[in-house]
């Protein structure tokens, strides 16, 4: 509309100057070329030997020693250029030549003594030309004639056409720019809001015919994708079950296994598999976790998960916090600290923890002394199945999923996971949540 509006503006002015050229082109023909005409006749009848002074209609020639106006006065240069003009081709030579717009006041004395139609035509006017021409050996030649007063009149005859125009193109434009711009908001703020763990109503298909056959085409993405998720989650589910069941008849069966040491070690392996396939069912099913979103004290979840690893017999230590409330599922960011507390313990020689909360968000930070990780390899661990050799033992088992499953935990409750390298040693992984 802007644009728009902008264009208008431009094509009137384009239109004002052509309407003021064409009323300069009209005046200088109903104006200038009589005066230059009336001059040069004038000067013809002098050479003659005949009287000059005419009182016909619009028009007044006189003879006078004098200038009726100072031979200063060039209000009106093209006028005395073209009368120079003119002058020089009828072969007349004349002196100086001056001009004067004089405005007219409607009780001007010199219009009593005119006749009614030349007074009446100069008060229309409200202005008068008067034009001065020295004339060798004769004395000055005078004329006076009736002289357009401007050009305002333009602007005030283009103006009501502008808020013609602009009234007819903007308001059907705001119309329909409205009628567009409601149906595409809802649309976005539908996709914004999709969450595939709470399937919304499909958005209304309103408005032109190209905009309906957006959000049609968005309703039906939602719905394949929402399928396809319900899918995935049926498939995951017959999977674990599938999977489970065998291991469980294997943990049964190897209590069989006389050999101490070869049953504790079928016994670890299975576990590990439980664990891994735990893991990758979590980071499946994480885009539509079964868990609401509630209030949870996180520095009393921290403490429990911390007094699960010191009963394990674990070197974790945790500083005291304050009571933390913070929106989150509970039981998946207890996973999620869980993961990277694990972690310092397997490969930096214990985990000292600290919540910290500095109102904005809040900062739960697990740092170790182990080996740390090479700079260029901190955004590597994150991904699913990636495991560092150089800094990481493959005998304590795991399959590289357990910062993967944490840092997708933590980026579902709005924050992130960052790693760093401590300066004086090992690792700090900090976990930042957001309070809304």
């Amino acid at each position: 509309m802007l644009l728009v509006a902008v264009l208008l503006f431009v094509a009137q002015a384009i239109n004002f100057a052509l309407l003021l050229n064409g009323r300069r082109q009209l005046r200088y023909a109903q104006y200038t070329v009589p005066a230059v005409n009336r001059v040069v006749d004038s000067v013809e009848a002098l050479r003659a030997g005949e009287p000059v002074s005419d009182h016909r209609g619009a028009r007044r020639t006189s003879l006078s020693p004098t200038a009726v106006i100072p031979a200063g006065h060039h209000d009106a240069r093209r006028v005395e250029r073209a009368m120079r003009s003119a002058l020089d081709d009828a072969g007349l030579s004349v002196g100086a030549i001056a001009t004067q717009i004089r405005h007219i006041s409607p009780h001007d004395r010199h219009l009593r003594h005119m006749e009614p139609r030349r007074a009446e035509r100069l008060r229309q006017a409200a202005t008068e030309l008067r034009i001065a021409v020295q004339v060798p050996g004769r004395g000055w030649l005078n004329v006076r004639m009736p002289w357009p007063s401007g050009n305002g009149f333009i602007f005030w005859q283009i103006l009501p056409q502008t808020l013609v125009i602009y009234l007819v193109m903007l308001i059907p434009m705001f119309w329909l720019g409205r009628r567009i711009a409601r149906p595409l908001n809802r649309l976005a703020g539908a996709a914004r809001s999709f969450d595939p763990a709470r399937p919304a109503p499909p958005v209304e298909e309103r408005g032109p015919g190209d905009v309906r056959a957006v959000i049609g085409a968005y309703n039906q993405l939602s719905t394949r994708v929402t399928a396809m998720l319900d899918e995935k989650d049926r498939m995951l589910g017959a999977i674990g079950h599938d999977l489970r069941t065998p291991l469980a008849a294997l943990r049964v069966r190897i209590e069989s296994v006389e050999d101490d040491s070869d049953r504790d070690r079928m016994a670890d392996i299975i576990e590990e598999m439980n664990r891994t396939l735990e893991d990758i069912l979590s980071l499946a099913r994480l885009g539509r976790p079964s868990e609401p979103v509630g209030e949870a004290d996180l520095a009393a979840l921290v403490d429990a998960v911390v007094e699960d690893f010191r009963d394990l017999g674990e070197n974790v230590v945790a500083q005291e916090a304050p009571r933390t409330r913070i929106r989150l599922r509970p039981t998946l960011m207890r996973r999620a600290i869980r993961n990277l507390i694990e972690n310092a313990v397997k490969y930096g020689n214990g985990a000292q923890v600290r919540l910290v909360d500095n109102g904005a968000e809040v900062r739960v930070e697990i740092a170790d002394t182990g080996p740390g990780i090479p700079e260029d390899k901190l955004a590597d661990v994150f991904d699913p199945f990636t495991r560092l050799e150089s800094s990481r033992n493959r005998e304590t088992g795991g399959i590289g999923l357990g910062l993967a499953l944490a840092q997708a935990i933590v980026r579902d409750a709005g924050g992130d996971i960052l790693l760093a390298n401590r300066d004086t040693g090992g690792l700090i992984a900090t976990i930042r949540l957001p309070r809304r």
